[in-house]
């Protein structure tokens, strides 16, 4: 895999991470208004099953993000190391040139 394929292929990861980072966050955002809601309700499995399920949740948020911030850094030292804005700059000039 040339040095720009990989670049690109670590910035798409760094995006999925940033995505599931949402969904993880929406899904505790959702247990926490059934949380809520069971406060009028009051069933006992729901108040015995859902703090649970909101902190293992909230782990792997955690894990998510440390994920996510330490393969953002690797990209971007990768693109550092690699000068990728110069191979993009050269690979933009082929393709008009027609190289």
């Amino acid at each position: 895999m040339d040095t720009l394929k990989k670049f690109e292929l670590m910035q798409k990861i760094v995006r999925e991470l940033e995505d599931l980072q949402h969904s993880q966050q929406a899904i505790i955002q959702k247990i926490g208004k059934i949380e809520v809601d069971n406060i009028e309700l009051g069933d006992k499995k729901l108040e015995k099953d859902l703090p649970d399920m909101h902190q293992r949740v909230a782990d792997n948020l955690d894990t998510i993000v440390g994920i996510m911030e330490y393969f953002a850094e690797k990209t971007q030292n990768f693109g550092n190391k690699n000068n990728v804005e110069a191979l993009k700059e050269q690979q933009a000039i082929d393709q008009v040139t027609g190289h």
